[in-house]
């Protein structure tokens, strides 16, 4: 796994972001963190422990978008604490026939994983904006991760606070985000995008 602070040591407020699969901190990159002390985590590959010291902070939030929905409750002693939890895209049954990606879909590819397939991908993601900028990491790590995040063991979830989701996602299923996060009794709110949301916003605020 990889962290990066896009901002340090300036604000009493703190958000960390779990990126999605696939990507590095270049995907929010447009969003201004002046009011904000900002640490993203992307490369699920692996899962080390987290030495940081956030009691310094008077407000914490957690951002996950997509993969990193999920992957955030592996930390779950570690951010447990904080004010605020926000869900973009995703669930935390990330691959799931109701409530996330199907299984075959997901599994599919996995095995079928090469330039083509992972170039389609992220067109899906987005249609609209270019992502090769976004996704600086080699295509070997890209299935690596798949494989990882596919094969990770969580014993406790988080309860989120809000979910943001894409009515136009061809990633996840919007009508399986909208069970689940329905069913778990988490405030939903919709917007007109792909699965790639963050050139709809100029700030980490608008998205808290």
């Amino acid at each position: 796994m990889q962290y990066n602070w896009l901002n340090k040591g300036n604000n009493n407020e703190l958000i960390v972001f779990f990126n999605g699969w696939g990507m590095d901190d270049n995907i929010v990159r447009n969003l201004d963190c002046s009011d904000y002390d900002i640490l993203t985590f992307c490369d699920y590959r692996t899962f080390e422990p987290l030495d940081f010291d956030f009691s310094s902070y008077e407000k914490k939030y957690l951002i996950g978008w997509s993969m990193g929905v999920y992957v955030c409750n592996f930390f779950y002693e570690k951010f447990n604490s904080f004010d605020k939890f926000i869900a973009i895209n995703g669930t935390q049954k990330p691959i799931d026939d109701n409530y996330g990606i199907p299984i075959a879909a997901y599994n599919l590819t996995v095995e079928n994983f090469n330039d083509l397939t992972c170039s389609k991908f992220f067109k899906k993601i987005s249609p609209v904006v270019d992502l090769k900028g976004y996704c600086t990491r080699p295509k070997e790590e890209l299935k690596q991760e798949l494989i990882s995040i596919r094969d990770l063991k969580i014993q406790n979830y988080f309860k989120f606070n809000k979910a943001i989701l894409s009515t136009k996602d061809r990633i996840f299923p919007y009508k399986n985000m909208y069970k689940y996060w329905e069913e778990q009794n988490t405030p939903i709110v919709e917007i007109q995008s792909a699965h790639y949301i963050f050139d709809k916003y100029k700030n980490w605020s608008e998205l808290l």
